[in-house]
């Protein structure tokens, strides 16, 4: 069997979860040839996990190296497009981490470098495996239940303790990171939130910046959408709410699809909304409406499946889990509600990618990053 020769791009906590599950055998055509690090710690750790792989320093000695085939970037967010492009005007396959990057007009820039080259260009959305957001995408571009009408999703189940923020010197820091828990947590729920029902044209947020926590950045979010077809949206979520919630809810014309993440539950009105609403004469009339759960096959295979659909795609041109050119989609929706709360206004799709960026600046301006940290890798299986 041939196997993709796979570097990876920093080994904090989810470059050593991809480490683990290839060791594991669960990617049986990647194998790992190379790491890249800055901390020598980790470079320390690799040697005696992985002693046969090669380390490096830096990411260009390993992207020269000339032992892979393909990398896998797991570096903190702004580093993601400068080192995706540099695989690319290599001719190295990349898979990204989220988020593709920080801001749009960062993302942009690689998008275009990738259309001109000839590598498999990947991101790693593994929620997009997950059999509940699969069934929801299938059901409602399936047409079944017409027109989406409104969108509710409130996704406070990313609870985090200062420790969290605490653990590395980067975290939560406008020039480390780039944004909160839209820019850390919810890269994956944004990117459903648009695959499943598009994208907004306008967006209206509310963000608290360190509310809840010791960070300069937001850990509570409560936005208001509009979409082209008329239909509205609400999107809240938070880093500080334990126990949280997730309720995703999409109403359409005949009908409405809710999960909690575990199931679906499927309101199927005996006929659409607005043709009931033409017909019925009772004051206080609705139409009836059964309700059902959805089966689903149960699969989610998470980061292993995407990594699998990445190696198909390398060596048999078969489909990714998402295409990395996707990755800018979300981002357009967490930089539009982060410009919405920094100019106190409503906020159009496309919006000025300068003016986010000259916003998003004067806010590095002025960070602090973290002293006298001592960084930890942390297990994350089991927090997505």
């Amino acid at each position: 069997m041939k196997k993709i020769r796979l570097g990876i791009v920093g080994i904090g906590n989810m470059g050593t979860i991809h480490i683990q599950n290839i060791l594991d055998g669960k990617c049986p055509e990647i194998t790992v040839t190379a790491v890249a690090e800055n901390k020598q710690h980790r470079l320390d750790w690799a040697a005696e996990k992985i002693p046969d792989v090669a380390r490096f320093d830096s990411e260009e000695k390993m992207l020269e190296s000339g032992l892979i085939d393909a990398a896998l970037i797991a570096t903190p967010h702004y580093d993601h497009p400068r080192l995706a492009i540099e695989c690319m005007k290599r001719g190295i396959h990349v898979m990204v981490e989220k988020p593709a990057g920080v801001y749009t007009k960062q993302v942009r820039e690689m998008n275009e470098v990738s259309e001109k080259s000839n590598v498999v260009f990947g991101m790693m959305f593994n929620q997009r495996t997950d059999h509940i957001y699969r069934k929801m995408k299938e059901l409602i571009s399936g047409g079944m239940f017409g027109n989406i009408r409104r969108v509710n999703w409130i996704i406070t189940n990313w609870y985090r303790p200062q420790a969290y923020y605490d653990s590395g010197a980067w975290r939560a820091t406008w020039s480390g990171e780039g944004g909160g828990v839209l820019l850390n947590q919810c890269p994956h729920n944004l990117d459903l939130l648009q695959w499943i029902c598009g994208l907004p044209v306008k967006v209206d947020a509310k963000l608290h910046f360190g509310k809840w926590h010791d960070i300069e950045v937001e850990d509570d979010v409560t936005a208001y959408m509009e979409f082209k077809n008329g239909s509205t949206g609400v999107f809240i979520t938070s880093t500080g709410d334990f126990p949280g919630t997730n309720r995703f809810e999409v109403t359409m014309d005949g009908g409405r699809i809710v999960s909690d993440g575990k199931k679906i539950l499927m309101h199927k009105l005996s006929k659409p909304i607005e043709e009931f609403s033409r017909e019925n004469v009772a004051p206080f009339g609705s139409p009836d409406a059964e309700s059902i759960e959805v089966e689903t096959d149960g699969k989610a295979e998470q980061h292993i499946g995407v990594l699998n659909a990445f190696s198909g795609a390398i060596l048999r041109g078969e489909p990714l889990v998402a295409d990395g050119k996707e990755g800018i989609n979300g981002l357009m929706l967490s930089n539009a509600m982060h410009l919405s709360a920094w100019t106190g206004g409503a906020v159009s799709l496309p919006f000025d990618e300068e003016l986010y960026y000259s916003e998003l600046m004067k806010r590095v301006e002025t960070s602090r990053r973290k002293v006298n940290v001592t960084e930890t890798v942390a297990d994350t299986r089991g927090t997505y």
